[in-house]
């Protein structure tokens, strides 16, 4: 493992952003990179304080979030409508569904990713710890910082594996030992065994799975109190999957976690409730809703709609 004096000097010299392309698919936008201390060795600034709208407390009822979306639009077409459910704390979700159903828009819609899509707007409410994160007076930069999120393809940044793993803690001026909670993060990703020896190498010379637990530990890193999941494994490998599903089960000690998949049998080993959408195309036009939502076993083994029947005997897809 590479020295402590080394490995703190890497980390002082990191840039301070990564490419345009990572920006762009990254929660470290160009709205947060703006808050980025210069010299983070130098000033060793203090942690950012929390928003009274995401300031950590244990949910009475036990749900970390409320969803109220009446309609989600992206200019004058409406992407989703009727949607009403809440997510468990320290559980898996899993919203399912054929392609075009409004999943990832919902699930973007839990930390306010779909703000930085132009024309994009929400009627209805989404309450975390009983706040609604679509308030005013809410920061959407910290809401991010409270919600991680993983995308569909790994999107490391070009740069070294422990600068990639570094990077939130820099931006969002994280005191304390980094590389000890780089470590930390990367034991957590189930990577640490894997990547110990080369963490000043390239990520992108990573494979796709590597890529993508290095992209959760980027997540963990900073403690996020949920995590959302934009269909995970679709770009990795059966032995990558794998790893990420077992990861998974294992985060849900520390996590809340929802997780976008049109791989059924994903959701049924790994979700604890699943939320099943379809299409309403009735008007011409293609909206998204909710049609069941439930325990993962009685969604698929006692549905209670007809097309919650169809769709998970794969009548279609």
């Amino acid at each position: 493992m590479t020295t402590r004096s080394a490995m703190e000097t890497e980390c002082a010299t990191a840039p301070a952003a990564p490419s345009a392309q990572a920006s762009e698919q990254e929660a470290p936008n160009a709205e947060a990179s703006k808050q980025e201390a210069p010299n983070v060795e130098a000033s060793r600034p203090r942690a950012p304080e929390e928003s009274s709208a995401t300031r950590r407390t244990d949910p009475v009822d036990g749900r970390v979030f409320d969803l109220d979306l009446q309609a989600l639009y992206y200019g004058s077409f409406k992407a989703v409508r009727d949607v009403g459910l809440g997510i468990e704390r320290r559980t898996i979700t899993a919203l399912i569904g054929p392609s075009g159903c409004g999943k990832s828009t919902v699930l973007r819609s839990l930390n306010r990713m779909n703000d930085l899509q132009r024309g994009f707007r929400l009627k209805g409410r989404v309450r975390f710890r009983g706040k609604d994160i679509y308030a005013k007076a809410v920061d959407p930069v910290a809401v991010r910082r409270a919600i991680g999120m993983v995308f569909q393809k790994p999107n490391p940044f070009a740069m070294t594996i422990y600068r990639n793993v570094a990077y939130g803690l820099r931006l969002q001026r994280v005191r304390g030992d980094t590389d000890e909670r780089v470590e930390q993060a990367l034991r957590g990703a189930a990577l640490w065994d894997e990547v110990k020896d080369k963490l000043h190498q390239s990520a992108l010379a990573l494979s796709g799975g590597q890529q993508q637990r290095l992209c959760i530990a980027r997540s963990i890193v900073t403690e996020p109190e949920v995590l959302l999941m934009d269909e995970p494994c679709a770009s990795i490998d059966p032995i990558g999957t794998r790893k990420i599903e077992e990861l998974m089960r294992v985060l849900k000690d520390r996590f809340t976690i929802a997780i976008v998949t049109h791989n059924l049998q994903q959701a049924k080993r790994v979700a604890d409730k699943t939320a099943v959408f379809f299409v309403d195309v009735t008007n011409g036009s293609r909206t998204g809703y909710l049609v069941e939502f439930g325990d993962t076993q009685q969604v698929f083994e006692d549905p209670k709609q007809r097309t919650t029947q169809e769709y998970v005997r794969g009548e279609f897809s």
